[in-house]
């Protein structure tokens, strides 16, 4: 297994009006093309670990399976960049996946959806609460936990969570791949979601929003900003959104019914 998610280099370092030369940590990135059923279907631009998460979390996200199972034959060669998968039937074109949708659904956001979102996108049903200081702690206790970002700062983390502990955390260079690889542990493991929480560590898009509907948890956390778009889905799509945790505070954009003091 390829472990190298970090390199060093040699770099000049300008400080205190003079420069210097020094050894720096740098987060490795990696592209890797998946293959369905011997077509070419996407290249994800990734950091190099838990690459079989980070593919199954994708294309279920994509809508191409719902399970685990339905793979008959999964192969990745890390030498050469590629991600072998046979499943059973045809998929739909890769034209199809990245079609907008235009639609008439119950919210105004919906009409932003891209074709396979609209078949993949679940609204939360989850009746899980946490309190104030639970988002404060669970947001301190997954960056406390983000080797690679210590070492580089140069990856997104998310982690899946109870009120009261992480279960598991990823870091990557992209941020859907960092979900991705989230959602791919949960489907390998068997991991029921609706009742957990996402924290994540950059800015909430509609495109996160979206992941973390995908994914079925009802509270995402975040230390970055939300977009506007973002909060109409959230509230849309049942879920609470939560940013800018940082040192005591945080701001509640949607069902904040869910968090409580």
């Amino acid at each position: 297994m390829r472990d190298q998610k970090i390199v060093r280099r040699t770099i000049t370092r300008f400080d205190q009006g003079e420069f210097s030369q020094l050894e720096d940590d740098i987060v490795t990135e990696f592209p890797l093309t998946i293959y369905i059923n011997e077509e070419e279907f996407a290249t994800m631009v990734c950091t190099p670990a838990h690459l079989e998460e980070m593919v199954i979390g994708f294309l279920a996200s994509e809508g191409v399976i719902r399970f685990r199972r339905e793979i008959k034959n999964f192969q990745i060669d890390e030498e050469q960049g590629f991600a072998y998968i046979d499943i059973e039937g045809k998929i739909n074109t890769q034209r199809d996946f990245s079609k907008r949708f235009i639609g008439s659904c119950c919210g105004k956001s919906r009409q932003f959806y891209f074709q396979n979102d609209v078949q993949t996108t679940k609204t939360s049903t989850s009746k899980t609460t946490i309190t104030a200081d639970q988002c404060i702690k669970l947001m301190d206790m997954m960056q406390a936990t983000s080797h690679v970002f210590k070492g580089t700062g140069g990856v997104h983390n998310a982690a899946i969570c109870t009120g009261d502990e992480m279960i598991v955390g990823r870091a990557d260079i992209g941020r859907h791949n960092a979900l991705d690889k989230l959602y791919g542990h949960c489907l390998l493991n068997q991991i029921s979601v609706r009742d957990k929480v996402l924290v994540f560590s950059g800015r909430i898009s509609s495109e996160v929003l979206t992941k973390a509907a995908k994914i079925g948890v009802g509270i995402v956390l975040s230390k970055s900003a939300p977009t506007d778009l973002a909060i109409d889905l959230a509230y849309d799509l049942n879920i609470t959104a939560v940013g800018f945790i940082r040192g005591g505070s945080f701001n509640v954009y949607s069902h904040p019914e869910r968090i409580t003091v």
